[in-house]
């Protein structure tokens, strides 16, 4: 069982970007993360060598993050009651691993 304030990672698509589901359970283990979703996966044409989680915009209850790597690109809603300062020191926690 986990800790109560654990948060809930949503499995609503089949595909994900490479290295992007265990950053999105670390994530989930942060205080104030409630749920987090990963959205629409897409192709972009810039490269991005490493996994990048921005913060795109405040979305009622949180957050929308846009994940990338290499050519791809997944938008990510996040749940939360953290300010999007907190939000981002949450997420390069999670990152670190």
């Amino acid at each position: 069982m986990g800790k109560p304030n654990d948060g809930r990672l949503v499995w609503n698509h089949s595909t994900h970007i490479d290295g992007l589901i265990p950053i999105l359970e670390r994530l989930c283990q942060q205080p104030g993360i409630q749920t987090v979703t990963p959205g629409v996966i897409g192709r972009v044409k810039g490269h991005a060598p490493k996994m990048q989680l921005r913060v795109s915009v405040p979305i009622r209850g949180g957050y929308k993050v846009i994940a990338r790597q290499g050519k791809t690109v997944q938008e990510v809603f996040i749940l939360t009651t953290l300010d999007q300062n907190s939000l981002l020191e949450a997420i390069a926690i999670a990152m670190k691993h």
